[in-house]
């Protein structure tokens, strides 16, 4: 048995704190791991490490990889991470995935593949996993998903109808989008519905049989090798896999369970899984129903308000109704419209390399915090604009400044002038910690030249 963890979305109901190049399931919520992170514990607890694969985008690849390098401690093959040549929806990702098993890892066409999003909560672990298994065991040639048991009259779930009990599993006669609420209290009533969390399992003869019959134009698209989708992929129609296949099929059927399952679509729904345990200080005056949340470990003040959602995160500040968790969507277009940068990065900016964190930014001067990860480098560049003064604060630094190739260790310092190659590297086995102070006419993240890059980015876009 496999499984491949889809995390190429972008999370944008859960702005601010997740941005397109730091989407929510790479953050941390609810405990010391990333959602990312959880999803893919659960999966070892079922199979070895070389049977779990991920799907992404290429902005997301490098976060992918370093997040569960630090899971097993840096003891990780990336070419388990499959990239999408673009965000074609489910379908697409799905097809690409399973023709890159087959052809590069040699899958066998009777080898069952769970497909789950990485950026779902679930409450009980092990009743999870005892679903996941029995569905692994009894999915045979049919379409799987797994069906959460409702425990409220929710309209912001896809449901699914149960048919005949099999024992194992049950049947399905169809799929409902999000209800009202007065059809919502009929499903739950019923016995008969069950959420949709997106999670599907099948063999790849299965999926390539159902393919064929329900969706030939993709199916058509992907019957060469794997070069040829790649070279075709953005023929492909932007379509899911729950129209592509499992609102078509015959064969699809329901493994059903309750673990406290929440895809955490709002804050709202951060909120109940969190409880008041967010790690966030607050003070409410004559205040009710409020629930606040800072990234940045501010405190979050209140005065005769109630329903209020209040989220912060250093650059950004959120703030609506109890309620109106749906429409932060609305938000991130309007940002995307009108091209503003809170909408990609905020302070903290993750690179392949590590991360920065902007901590003073002026018109002519700029205060970073760098960490690089073991083992990692920056490129070697230049810049026309500004100037660079390096501060090692935590491990050891090697570096390239002009000619010179120097080792810093804590406490010591370089300075890079104008138009110098550098590079900044960490031959150690922990974080390596920089403070770096930046002069100049410019500051943006476009004045670098770069010389060599081990991510083989374009010569002119950030660090």
């Amino acid at each position: 048995m496999y499984s491949v963890i889809l995390c190429g979305g972008s999370g944008s109901r859960l702005w601010p704190l997740s941005r397109k190049n730091f989407p929510k399931q790479f953050l941390d919520l609810f405990s010391d791991r990333s959602l990312i992170q959880e999803t893919y514990s659960r999966m070892r607890a079922l199979m070895p490490a070389d049977h779990i694969f991920f799907i992404t985008n290429y902005e997301s690849f490098f976060n992918v990889a370093n997040q569960i390098k630090e899971m097993e401690n840096g003891d990780f093959n990336e070419t388990q991470i499959i990239v999408e040549p673009e965000s074609l929806n489910t379908a697409p990702a799905i097809t690409l995935a399973v023709k890159y098993m087959e052809e590069k890892f040699g899958v066998g066409k009777n080898e069952p593949i769970a497909f789950l999003p990485s950026d779902h909560y679930i409450g009980d672990r092990e009743k999870y996993l005892a679903v996941l298994k029995n569905a692994f065991e009894n999915v045979g040639a049919n379409i799987g998903t797994i069906g959460i048991t409702p425990t409220r009259p929710e309209t912001g779930y896809g449901y699914i109808k149960k048919d005949q009990d099999k024992g194992a599993y049950s049947t399905v006669s169809g799929f409902s989008e999000k209800p009202d609420k007065e059809t919502a209290e009929k499903y739950l009533a019923s016995g008969a519905y069950v959420w949709n969390g997106g999670m599907y399992l099948f063999t790849p003869a299965a999926f390539w049989r159902e393919l064929a019959l329900h969706a030939p134009e993709i199916s058509k698209i992907a019957a060469g090798s794997l070069s040829e989708l790649l070279k075709n992929f953005s023929n492909l129609p932007s379509t899911s896999i729950d129209y592509a296949i499992s609102e078509k099929s015959t064969t699809m059927v329901v493994f059903e369970g309750n673990f406290g399952w929440s895809d955490i679509g709002s804050f709202e729904n951060l909120s109940e899984i969190q409880g008041k345990d967010n790690r966030t200080r607050t003070v409410a005056v004559d205040s009710d129903n409020i629930y606040a949340l800072s990234a940045g470990n501010k405190l979050i003040a209140t005065v005769g308000v109630k329903d209020l959602v209040i989220v912060e995160n250093t650059d950004s500040i959120l703030v609506h109704r109890k309620g109106c968790g749906q429409d932060v969507k609305k938000i991130v277009d309007y940002l995307k419209e009108n091209k503003m940068p809170e909408l990609e990065h905020n302070i903290i900016v993750h690179r392949p390399w590590g991360k920065y964190e902007v901590l003073i930014a002026g018109s002519q001067h700029q205060v970073k915090k760098i960490t690089v990860y073991p083992g990692a480098k920056l490129s070697l560049q230049s810049h026309n604009h500004r100037a660079e003064h390096w501060i090692v604060v935590y491990g050891t630094a090697q570096i390239v400044n002009g000619e010179k190739e120097i080792t810093l260790h804590e406490n010591e310092s370089t300075f890079i002038p104008m138009g110098n190659k550098h590079r900044l590297s960490n031959p150690g086995k922990i974080n390596l910690e920089i403070i770096e102070v930046q002069t100049g006419s410019y500051l943006g993240e476009d004045d670098i030249i770069r010389y060599e890059d081990v991510y083989n980015r374009d010569k002119k876009t950030s660090k």
